[in-house]
C-alpha cells in the first residue's frame, strides 16, 4: 500500500470504529466518559485553564493561517494536481477526527440523559402550558425582586470574569441525580472570536481540543450566565444540546446569585414560548401579555442583536452545524436546542422542581 493512501485508510477506519463503539452507549458511559475523558478534562482544564486568554482560539486562528498559506502557495494547479491536494486534505481530518473523538467526541455517543434519569423527554400540549405559566410566574417574580419596576430591563452588573466565576457556584448545588456533572477545575474564556461567533449565530463553544469553554462576549449580558453554565455542561462530558441547556438551567436556576436565576427562567421561558409557537401559530401571544414589560424588553434586547448579525454567513453555519450535530448522534440538529423543554418538563414532574 503506498504511503499516501494510508490516511483514507485510517480515517475510514476511525469511522467504522466510531461507530461500532459508539453503538454501544452503556461501554462508552463507564469506559470513555466516567473513566477516560474525566481524567483528559481535568488535565486540559488544570494546565490552562489559569491562563488569561484563550489557547484554543490561538490554535485556530494559527490553523486558518496555515490553512490560508497552504492554499495560496497552492493555487496554481490546484485543481489539476486535486489528487495529491485531496490527499493532504484528507491527512489533516484524519488526525483531527482522531484527536476529536479522543479528547471530548465519544460523548456524543454516551448513555441519553432521560434514561439515566428516567424520566419522560416528550410531553403533551397542556405539560407544555403547564410549564409555561410556572416559568412567567418565577421570571416575573426575579425580575420584580431585581428592577423593583416590572417596566425595566434586567441589566446584569458584574463582568465577565465575576459571571465565569459565580457560575461555579451553581454546579456546586446539582441535585443529588446529577452529580455526575459535578464541575471543578474552572476553564472558561471570553472568546477571541466573539465577532464570528455572533456573526456565524454563536453565543458560545466549547473547543474539543482544549477544553475550554468559550463566551461570546458580544451578546446581551443577561444571557451570560445562562450560556456559561451551557458551555460548562459540556465540559463535564455532554454531547447533547439539548441536554446541556437542561444541566446549564438547572445549574443556573440553583445558584443562589438572583441574576443566574433570572438569566436561567427568562431563558427556559422563551424557548417555550417558541416551542408553544411553533405548535400552533400566534398560540403563544396570550402567554406573552402575561410577562412583566421588562422581562419582554430583554427578550427584544436578545432578538435585535441576533437580528443585527443575520446574514448568509449566519445560515450557511446554521445548515454545516445542523449537519454537523445530526452526523453525531443527535437526530434533530439545531432543532435540539429546544428539545431540553421536553428534559424540562419530566424532571419536574419526577422531581417537582
Amino acid at each position: 500500500m503506498k504511503r499516501n493512501y494510508l490516511f483514507p485508510v485510517l480515517l475510514l477506519l476511525q469511522i467504522i470504529l466510531v461507530k461500532t463503539i459508539g453503538s454501544f452507549p452503556n461501554f462508552v458511559e463507564e469506559w470513555y466518559s466516567k473513566g477516560l475523558y474525566p481524567k483528559i478534562a481535568w488535565f486540559f482544564r488544570t494546565s490552562l485553564g489559569s491562563l488569561p486568554f484563550s489557547v484554543g482560539d490561538i490554535i485556530y486562528i494559527v490553523l486558518l493561517v496555515l490553512i490560508f498559506r497552504w492554499i495560496w502557495k497552492n493555487k496554481s494547479g490546484f485543481f489539476k494536481n486535486w489528487k495529491v491536494n485531496g490527499l493532504s486534505i484528507l491527512k489533516v481530518i484524519t488526525i483531527g477526527y482522531f484527536f476529536f473523538h479522543l479528547l471530548w467526541g465519544m460523548n456524543y455517543y454516551r448513555v441519553p440523559l432521560h434514561e439515566k434519569l428516567q424520566i419522560e423527554k416528550e410531553y403533551t400540549e397542556i405539560g407544555l402550558e403547564e410549564l409555561i405559566e410556572k416559568l412567567i410566574v418565577t421570571t416575573n417574580e426575579l425580575q420584580f425582586s431585581i428592577t423593583k419596576n416590572d417596566t425595566v430591563a434586567v441589566k446584569i452588573p458584574y463582568s465577565d470574569d465575576e459571571i465565569y466565576e459565580l457560575a461555579i457556584k451553581g454546579y456546586q448545588k446539582l441535585p443529588n441525580d446529577l452529580q455526575d456533572f459535578n464541575y471543578e477545575v474552572r476553564s472558561i474564556k471570553t472568546s477571541l472570536w466573539s465577532y464570528p461567533l455572533s456573526y456565524m449565530g454563536f453565543g458560545g463553544y466549547l473547543n474539543p481540543f482544549t477544553n475550554e469553554a468559550q463566551i461570546n462576549s458580544l451578546k446581551p449580558k443577561y444571557t451570560s450566565p445562562m450560556t456559561t453554565c451551557h458551555e460548562m455542561a459540556h465540559q463535564t462530558g455532554i454531547g447533547s444540546e439539548s441536554e446541556c441547556n437542561f444541566i446549564g438551567f438547572i445549574a443556573a436556576a440553583q445558584n443562589e446569585d438572583v441574576y443566574f436565576q433570572y438569566s436561567a427562567y427568562s431563558f427556559a421561558l422563551r424557548y417555550a414560548l417558541n416551542r408553544k409557537e411553533k405548535l400552533v401559530e400566534g398560540s403563544a401571544s396570550p402567554y406573552k401579555q402575561k410577562i412583566n414589560q421588562g422581562v419582554l424588553k430583554n427578550f427584544d434586547e436578545h432578538e435585535k442583536f441576533w437580528e443585527t448579525y443575520h446574514t448568509p454567513i449566519n445560515t450557511v453555519f446554521e445548515v454545516f452545524y445542523d449537519q454537523f450535530l445530526k452526523s453525531n448522534q443527535q437526530k434533530d440538529g439545531m432543532e435540539g436546542y429546544g428539545k431540553f423543554i421536553g428534559l424540562l418538563i419530566g424532571y419536574e414532574k419526577k422531581c417537582n422542581f
